[in-house]
């Protein structure tokens, strides 16, 4: 750990290079990579003892929060704002871990649907318990700070519309 803020220096800097319009966003858009980075630590050394990761993490809790157990891969990604490889890449890893399986629906045969195992609802029951004890329960920020960024977030995400309006 250093005695000088990188992020603040970076700011200075861009400022002395006669960016000083665009360093505040600068500053912003470090800032968030950064706290993204602080979080993902968190995050990885709760998930590692699981051997799983967030991706694969909120696959399984998507799975387990639905009725059947079951979803469409596409409705996945879609859920997930990810490419459709990626989630069958990460549906792949679940099967062999014996966390999920492939299964064709049976009204539509074209339709792959990923499916929870009851090894998979073991482990992200377990992984939820200990993500919420040690992350999601200690965010580092105060109620009133974390409902205020939330809602900055929101703003953010809702402009680039990444939102329904």
């Amino acid at each position: 750990m250093t005695d000088v803020d990188p992020i603040a220096e970076a700011q200075r800097q861009w400022e002395a290079h006669g960016w000083r319009e665009a360093a505040p966003g600068m500053t912003m858009v470090t800032q968030l990579v950064r706290v993204q980075q602080l979080l993902q630590g968190r995050i990885d050394a709760v998930l590692r003892p699981f051997n799983l990761s967030f991706a694969r993490y909120e696959i399984l809790r998507l799975l387990a929060f639905s009725r059947s157990g079951s979803m469409p891969m596409t409705r996945l990604g879609s859920l997930l704002q990810v490419h459709a490889a990626s989630v069958t890449s990460a549906v792949t890893r679940l099967e062999a871990q014996g966390f999920a399986e492939r299964v064709r629906d049976k009204d539509d045969r074209r339709i792959v649907r990923a499916s929870i195992t009851e090894k998979g609802r073991s482990v992200v029951d377990s992984a939820t318990v200990q993500l919420n004890e040690t992350v999601f329960e200690q965010p580092q920020l105060s109620e009133d700070q974390v409902a205020e960024l939330s809602a900055l977030l929101s703003t953010y995400r809702l402009a680039t519309g990444d939102l329904p309006q």
